[in-house]
């Protein structure tokens, strides 16, 4: 890419995350195709080939077209339940561009989460513009029947209320603690993940308000794994509440392995997206059924997945059992964590 692009005329023209110390927008070139293909929109998509830009805030967001769309929808989720899956089935809609996991919104989840505080770098007034910049690049797509999805990082949902915009919907993917905990516990990869997003979990809990405050020192390992269940939990229904009951799909990711071509259907309606029942069953069907959605070149399915996590049961019980019992502590002193449970139980 050579010299500031047109960054409004085609949605090749990236953002790919924020440089906040600079204001300036790092953007990348990709392809409909490298959009399709990539797992994750961050720097593991980019190519030896790539080249990224840096191009000043004041020459991008200062002229965002009027006539700009701003309808691009969200798949939420608390990690670890199918959300890149469900985006690339969704993604193999013809009307359907799926985005997943942009860096760029891990810039705006920080900043927005220290909103007011001063060591933000946006003042609070220059955020509904800045957002309103997000939006709208977010939401172009190569073809005017084409409607942008995104997939977000798990922790973005504690500003997912404010990213979706008016007419657009959210999607919100779970499963109940004991499974959650299975499949923390089931990998290395995602038990190394516990110990890295520890410290930034707390603090998240924490500034929601809990009483006593959590104190990372006195977590166990199986506390620390459900500490992440709990505060994206909260996140969600937090989010669930300021979008209303009409904007918001609730998934078990479980329900829907059980029924794929139905939870499809599902879901495809809830964005407006049109499809048949053969259509559904074709993509139930299909070999992105049985990927690893995260590595396509690796088989996984979801007999696999039963096995791995009643392996996971049998040798991390007691960490299991500690992240369980921790859930059910904190929940009393605490209605919202409380209100969590209650709904993964199914009684609200």
């Amino acid at each position: 890419m050579r010299g500031p692009p047109d960054i409004w005329s085609t949605p090749r023209i990236f953002p790919h995350r924020l440089e906040l110390p600079l204001d300036r927008v790092v953007v990348v070139e990709r392809s409909e195709a490298e959009l399709r293909a990539a797992s994750f929109l961050d720097d593991r998509a980019l190519g030896p080939a790539a080249r990224p830009l840096s191009v000043a805030w004041a020459e991008l967001g200062h002229h965002v077209p009027a006539a700009a769309r701003r309808d691009l929808q969200y798949i939420f989720h608390i990690g670890h339940v199918g959300s890149t899956l469900i985006a690339r089935l969704l993604g193999e809609l013809p009307q359907v561009l799926a985005l997943r996991e942009p860096l760029i919104l891990r810039g705006y989840a920080d900043q927005l989460g220290r909103e007011g505080d001063p060591d933000c770098f946006w003042a609070p007034q220059e955020i509904p513009a800045r957002l309103d910049a997000l939006t709208a690049l977010l939401s172009r797509t190569f073809r005017p029947e084409q409607r942008a999805l995104v997939k977000a990082t798990s922790f973005v949902s504690d500003i997912a209320a404010r990213l979706v915009p008016a007419g657009s919907n959210a999607l919100l993917l779970w499963v109940p603690p004991e499974v959650y905990l299975a499949s923390i516990l089931a990998g290395d990869a995602s038990r190394q993940e516990v110990q890295l997003l520890a410290a930034a979990r707390v603090a998240r809990l924490n500034r929601a308000g809990v009483a006593p405050p959590v104190r990372l020192w006195e977590l166990s390992f199986g506390a620390r794994a459900a500490l992440g269940w709990a505060v994206e939990m909260i996140a969600l229904r937090r989010a669930a509440a300021a979008l209303g009951a009409a904007r918001v799909l609730w998934v078990d990711f479980d329900t829907f392995l059980a029924a794929p071509a139905a939870g499809i259907a599902r879901i495809a309606g809830h964005f407006g997206v049109p499809i048949d029942r053969a259509g559904a069953e074709a993509l139930a069907g299909s070999e992105i059924m049985r990927r690893y959605s995260k590595a396509m070149e690796h088989g996984y399915s979801a007999d696999l997945r039963r096995q791995v996590l009643a392996e996971a049961c049998r040798t991390h019980a007691a960490d299991l059992a500690a992240g369980l019992a921790w859930l059910e502590q904190v929940a009393a002193g605490d209605e919202r964590l409380a209100e969590c449970l209650r709904f993964a139980e199914g009684r609200s």
